[in-house]
């Protein structure tokens, strides 16, 4: 009898259970979060992060050598872009500007040579070389106007 009181009881109890379904909430902001959680997360992750960044400081020597190349590229890619559309450069008189392909389709920057191949009323093929390394670019651009 004293068994039967304690089983009714349990059952009893367990009718009083309530359930309900589990909800998930997003922690990260990313995924539906709360919007304030993101600051604490990105400190979190900032603090566990071990890898750095690599510091390559460049010589004054370095950043100018690199200017002075950057320069130089404009210049040939706006004399054959101005060989291209027909146009040229005019000085302060309106005297033109000598081109660097002038006198000579074969033009030496460095380490590259660069060569007009052809030149037609359709297009303009440059040659640029790689003198150390032997390898081959070839750009056709066409002309318009």
């Amino acid at each position: 009898m004293k068994n039967m009181i304690i089983i009714f009881s349990l059952f009893a109890l367990m009718e009083q259970a309530v359930s309900s379904e589990l909800v998930y909430t997003p922690i990260n902001p990313s995924f539906g979060g709360n919007p304030m959680n993101g600051s604490i997360l990105l400190n979190k992750a900032n603090g566990q992060n071990t890898h750095s960044a690599s510091s390559n400081e460049r010589s004054y020597g370095d950043r100018l050598q690199e200017s002075l190349e950057r320069a130089y590229i404009n210049k040939v890619v706006r004399e054959v872009t101005d060989l291209a559309f027909g146009e040229q450069q005019l000085d302060e008189n309106g005297v033109p500007v000598a081109s660097i392909f002038d006198n000579n389709s074969l033009f030496v920057s460095g380490d590259f040579q660069v060569e007009l191949i052809t030149s037609n009323p359709d297009s303009l093929t440059v040659q640029i070389t790689n003198i150390l390394t032997g390898e081959i670019t070839i750009v056709e651009i066409p002309r318009f106007g």
